[in-house]
């Protein structure tokens, strides 16, 4: 077609959410590869849970249930949520966590396009806070074998010191504040790898795979993405060049935790996220330095989380100041 009008063909919401799901696949492979196949396992977990819960709660809403499960965004909040959570965390904490991501944050408040929260980012901030132990516990790159990952994560005894190490961030920020060193010494210990988490590098250049793919299907547009590995790496360079030994370089900070995974899948949620052009930009911008000040200053190693849902408070308010003028009209809108 060369002439106007231009049509474009009708996307559903199952067509977006199966595409999203199709772009985790290179991050999920990356971890099975380096970490193990155990998230295979969270993932299976995470989805039953999730359409059973998503049916659950439709039931008791009286809405018609194969409709909404066949919609899969159940399973791309199921699959966010395991992908958050550590390798080996218990069966049953996976279980709440996508519990409290489907009913308590998406239905409660009106179902899908209702919530103003990210689900997956709420359930991990909860099961963090409720059990800080177990969602610290982060087995590095071939360190365990499946067999022991799926004891483990089915409730098999748990040795923490013997199983796992720390991740990047936490190596890090405990090394630091533990003094007498600097981050060239720490980046040579075995969490490390040659950018972030060993092993985890891999992750996060599936999920960069991904959200490429994402921005070529049209699924998400440049601007979060952009903002948010902007944001991060500008803040961390910025004090990476003035106190070199105190803090990391900003390839560390987009390498490790789940940078790549918030900059592709999370802060570009549609619906707890901003919604005009400029209001994504300052959206996604403003998770980008909260995690780092997070990350750094804070209580948590990974601030992520903790730095959307911050910015889903602000949501209401840059949208009003972003929006666009009205053709025609001049002067501020508000």
């Amino acid at each position: 077609m060369i002439h106007s009008p231009y049509l474009r063909k009708p996307v559903s919401v199952r067509q977006v959410m199966f595409t999203v799901l199709v772009a985790l696949l290179p991050g999920i492979a990356a971890y099975v590869w380096q970490i193990g196949a155990g998230i295979l396992v969270n993932l299976a977990i995470a989805t039953v849970v999730a359409l059973a819960a998503e049916a659950f709660v439709l039931r008791l809403r009286r809405r018609p249930v194969g409709l909404a499960l066949g919609d899969l965004s159940a399973v791309v909040t199921a699959w966010l949520v395991a992908l958050c959570f550590p390798l080996i965390v218990p069966w049953w904490v996976t279980a709440l966590g996508v519990l409290t991501a489907i009913v308590a944050v998406k239905h409660l408040y009106g179902g899908l396009g209702q919530n103003p929260f990210n689900p997956a980012m709420a359930a991990y901030c909860a099961m963090i806070v409720a059990y800080p132990a177990l969602m610290s516990q982060w087995p590095s790159a071939g360190q365990l074998d499946f067999s022991t990952q799926l004891a483990l994560i089915l409730g098999g005894s748990r040795d923490v010191d013997a199983i796992t190490g720390a991740t990047a961030l936490d190596a890090l920020r405990t090394g630091l504040r533990g003094g007498g060193t600097d981050v060239a010494t720490l980046l040579g210990q075995e969490a490390f790898g040659a950018l972030g988490g060993r092993g985890f590098e891999w992750v996060a250049l599936g999920y960069l795979i991904g959200g490429l793919y994402l921005l070529a299907r049209g699924v998400i547009t440049w601007h979060m993405p952009v903002a948010f590995t902007a944001a991060l790496a500008g803040i961390a360079a910025l004090f990476w060049a003035v106190h070199p030994e105190q803090f990391a370089s900003p390839l560390f900070h987009l390498a490790s935790g789940g940078a790549m995974l918030a900059a592709f899948f999370i802060v570009t949620d549609p619906v707890s996220g901003a919604t005009t052009p400029r209001g994504k930009l300052i959206f996604a911008a403003g998770a980008g330095i909260l995690a780092w000040l997070i990350r750094n200053f804070g209580a948590y190693p990974e601030g992520v989380a903790f730095a959307v849902l911050l910015m889903n408070l602000c949501v209401p308010l840059i949208d009003m100041k972003t929006q666009p003028k009205v053709f025609g009209h001049r002067g501020d809108r508000s």
